[in-house]
This record gives C-alpha cells, structure tokens and sequence, in this order.
C-alpha cells in the first residue's frame, strides 16, 4: 500500500454510487449493488455497506430499473397479468422488506400502502 491510500478514509459503496451519479438515491444504488450488477476493481460486490476507497475502479451493468427493488418489477408484472388496477386504493404490502413491492403500488396510483 502507498501512503496515499493509507490516509484516505473508505467511503460506503452505496454512498459513492450516488454521490458519482450513477444512482438518484441511496435505495436505487443499493437495489443495484444488491442485484449483483455493482464490480468494484473488477470484483463484484453485492454488500451496499461495503467500504471502498474513494478512487477505486468500479463498473456496473444493466438498466436501472424504476424500483428500489428487483420486488417491485416482479409485481408490476403480476399488476399487468392480471389487470389489476390499484389506483385510488389503499393497500397493504404484507411482508415488505426493501420496499419494492410498496414503492410498485405507489407508482401505479395506489392512494397509501401499509407496509407490515
């Protein structure tokens, strides 16, 4: 190690992520470490807490998706399916976990989402 990089604090992934602009949010970039699509110095990484220095090499693959999770795209492929229009409802997402699910019904309209 050169002393450059032992003075130089690592930051989160995630964090990095968006602060480069690679991700709009926090939970988008974490939705796209998560995924797997998130190398860094030619390793892919899949933990959004991973500490990273600051000027490491990383690269990504695939679309950004219009979700926090990969949840929400396989809801939105049931929604379309089996026609089911949520607009105005109030739902409820039972067993959320990263959101992707209650981030799906929000952008199709659902009036609220009770997420348990």
């Amino acid at each position: 190690m050169s002393p450059k990089t032992l003075k130089t604090k690592k930051v989160r992934l995630d964090s990095l992520l968006v602060e480069r602009g690679i991700a709009p949010t926090v939970e988008k970039a974490r939705a796209l470490i998560m995924s797997g699509a998130v190398s860094v110095d030619g390793i892919r990484v899949d933990k959004a807490g991973a500490q990273i220095l600051p000027d490491a090499h990383f690269s990504y693959k695939g679309e950004d998706h219009p979700f926090v999770s990969r949840g929400g795209l396989k809801l939105k492929g049931a929604l379309e399916y089996f026609a089911l229009d949520v607009t105005g409802h109030v739902v409820m997402d039972v067993g959320a976990s990263t959101g992707g699910f209650t981030d799906c019904l929000l952008q199709a309209g659902a009036r609220k989402v009770f997420a348990v």
